[in-house]
């Protein structure tokens, strides 16, 4: 049995989904439901006798204490986590007590539990932390990729809090031999993903007919990963990565926002039947840059493609068509999920309010 945290997001909801269709090993999923979270997300599996879900925050030492003593699971999968960056600017609070504070909480509860394991146990138990490329800041445009020993040099609150937490689980390996595992992923897109990120955020505003706003002049530079892939790399690191090491996974797809945009646009216009949009690129907006926006990220997975013999299965082109037919297939999931809050953000910060006054370009 595994217990994943914050599985009723974007990528733990992936995460969960394939590893019950790939194995017969149980699963605990923890999560706090919060606006990001979504059950209806594991829907084909809320059924399914080897998923447990249970309501709470890694933030509640003693639940978590009590889920391991009860379940005794052989690893942890940490995805719980507040994760977007101008969420993080408008608001930090949050991602300091979730990302940091929460993360010490789970990384106590855990280790107070493996202590308690005989030693076959405590040597086959792994706690895996998810993690971003975000820590590592930003690139110029001909700067070699982000490697697994890049210095740390956060640009936002929210890249800062999960640099805090990556330090703190290396900290429990080194100070208390907690066999942890970590990975740095880039941008993860797919089915599921909270429509307030760049790729779902276009897909459903122009099926909407309302603007795709893009930051500043949208040439900052992103390396895009399948979240299929990401699931299958971390199934992969932990059945056979080394305890305290970390793993970079990346999906080889540097890609410039506007560019992804103009892409989104041309597949809706092949998809699309008979859309009363017409010409999607006339929906691009142009809004004023957000503050701290890093210029590039480009994740160097070599390491785990050479150590662990994973790579990516998903080009981009494949991986952009997957989504937005999810999308276009997945409207009641859209509807289900633009909630009266989530409008009323995503109108301040992106509609309305956020291009009031700059010109469409």
């Amino acid at each position: 049995m595994i217990l994943v945290t914050g599985g009723a997001g974007f990528i733990g909801s992936n995460f969960i989904r394939e590893w019950l269709m790939q194995s017969n090993e149980a699963v605990i999923n923890l999560d706090k439901l919060t606006y990001a979270g979504n059950l209806q997300n594991l829907a084909s599996v809320s059924n399914d006798s080897r998923y447990i879900f249970v309501k709470g925050d890694i933030g509640c030492q003693e639940l978590v204490s009590e889920l391991l003593e009860q379940y005794s699971p052989r690893a942890v999968i940490n995805l719980a986590a507040e994760s977007h960056v101008d969420r993080s600017i408008h608001g930090p609070g949050e991602f300091i007590q979730t990302n940091i504070v929460g993360t010490f909480q789970l990384l106590e509860a855990v280790h107070a539990h493996w202590l308690t394991l005989d030693e076959q146990a405590k040597c086959g138990f792994r706690f895996l932390h998810v993690s971003t490329d975000e820590v590592f800041g930003s690139l110029e445009s001909k700067e070699a990729a982000f490697t697994e020993t890049h210095r740390y040099q956060p640009s936002s609150p929210y890249s800062a809090s999960k640099a805090s937490s990556d330090h703190l689980v290396n900290a429990y390996h080194k100070t208390y031999g907690l066999p942890i595992l970590m990975t740095n992923c880039s941008n993860n897109y797919g089915p599921y993903q909270f429509p307030e990120k760049l790729i779902p955020l276009m897909i459903t505003n122009a099926l909407a007919g309302k603007p795709m706003p893009v930051y500043g002049d949208g040439r900052q530079i992103r390396d895009w990963l399948y979240v299929s892939d990401h699931c299958s790399a971390l199934r992969r690191v932990l059945e056979t990565g080394k305890p305290g090491e970390t793993y970079n996974i990346g999906g080889w797809n540097e890609k410039r926002n506007i560019d992804i945009v103009q892409t989104i646009c041309a597949l809706l216009q092949e998809l699309v039947v008979s859309s009363p949009v017409g010409d999607y690129h006339k929906l691009i907006t142009y809004v004023a840059d957000r503050p701290g926006h890093d210029t590039r990220y480009a994740i160097d997975a070599r390491k785990i493609e050479r150590d662990l013999n994973w790579k990516p299965a998903e080009t981009f082109d494949s991986g952009i068509r997957k989504t937005v037919q999810w999308y276009l297939d997945n409207q009641d999931w859209i509807a289900s999920v633009q909630t009266g809050s989530y409008r009323q953000w995503i109108d301040q910060h992106y509609g309305r309010s956020a291009h009031e006054n700059t010109a469409v370009r």
